[in-house]
């Protein structure tokens, strides 16, 4: 195995971890707010489809990223209004906007289809960023460094921060937050735009960088894995990033076990393998007790102020 290939792979898996870590950094928060927002793969195809749309309209894909952001943002609103204002069941609200931003998204794509997008520059002297070496740490795009640095980042903030901990506090005990003159619902709102925020860029990672084009659908399900995800690391960062980073390689050996040509096993048995995984870490981590020891007490459970 040369050193060439093994560069090439931890690129590849890099670029596959990117967007369900980032949609992870965002549900992350918003569970930590007391609010189990399933709708994590409508939020990522709103975003996937405005940054795209964004970019092809104004040729500048920074301001993409950030059209990306106010969809996902805007999709997370509408699931907000209907679990803090009218205090629907998160569950149920959570999985139609998985329905809605699907069909949505495919709506809005229909004038986008088969066009391509102007590509990020890179951040660092092409020197660097497309040497055969240091292409492992400066040959990424832009939206690779963001995710790294908001996991600590968002770490430090969650922990760090008189607004983390009022998070926090509201995700444990709402009602006690509340009796101390604390907004729970502008805390879970601000949460769940983040996570809207974060989910739209995951997405739109998918169309201005990974493709870059609009294809409907095509983040094909990463958005459940970003939810699992939060559940496998317990609801603590340090651990959203080695998971995130274990799917990713997971993802990535899909496409080398295609490449290499394993013939004894079908193509669709590696792409279902990130998902069977996900299912086989969450039965393993309920059947252990573990998953619900650090889970937010108030997590999934409406905010009933006394009148």
């Amino acid at each position: 195995m040369s050193a060439e290939f093994i560069i090439l792979a931890i690129i590849t898996i890099v670029g596959l971890t990117t967007p369900i870590l980032l949609a992870g950094i965002g549900e992350l928060v918003v569970e930590k707010a007391g609010v189990l927002n399933l709708g994590v793969e409508g939020m990522m195809l709103m975003g996937a489809i405005s940054g795209f749309a964004v970019t092809v309209m104004t040729f500048n894909p920074w301001v993409g990223i950030l059209g990306a952001a106010a969809g996902g943002a805007a999709a997370s609103m509408l699931f907000a209004v209907f679990v803090l204002q009218l205090n629907s069941n998160q569950v149920a609200t959570g999985l139609a906007l998985t329905i809605f931003g699907p069909g949505l998204s495919s709506l809005l794509g229909v004038g986008f289809t088969g066009r391509i997008v102007m590509p990020f520059g890179s951040l660092f002297p092409a020197s660097l960023a497309k040497d055969p070496i240091w292409q492992l740490f400066f040959g990424y795009s832009p939206i690779v460094y963001f995710a790294l640095i908001m996991v600590p980042l968002t770490a430090w903030f969650l922990k760090s921060t008189r607004a983390g901990l009022i998070l926090r506090a509201v995700g444990e005990n709402d009602l006690s937050a509340h009796s101390i003159g604390y907004s729970v619902r502008k805390v879970r709102y601000g949460a769940i735009a983040f996570g809207g925020a974060m989910a739209g860029i995951g997405g739109a990672y998918f169309s201005m960088v990974i493709t870059p084009m609009w294809a409907e659908e095509m983040t094909a399900g990463r958005g459940w894995i970003a939810l699992a995800l939060v559940v496998f690391a317990g609801w603590r960062m340090g651990r959203l990033l080695i998971g995130a980073y274990f799917f990713g390689i997971l993802m990535a050996l899909e496409l080398y076990a295609k490449a290499a040509g394993f013939s004894f096993l079908p193509s669709q048995f590696w792409a279902a393998m990130p998902y069977v995984m996900t299912v086989v870490a969450l039965t393993f981590i309920s059947a252990r007790g573990t998953a619900g020891s650090n889970a937010p007490a108030c997590l999934g459970k409406p905010f009933l102020p006394s009148t």
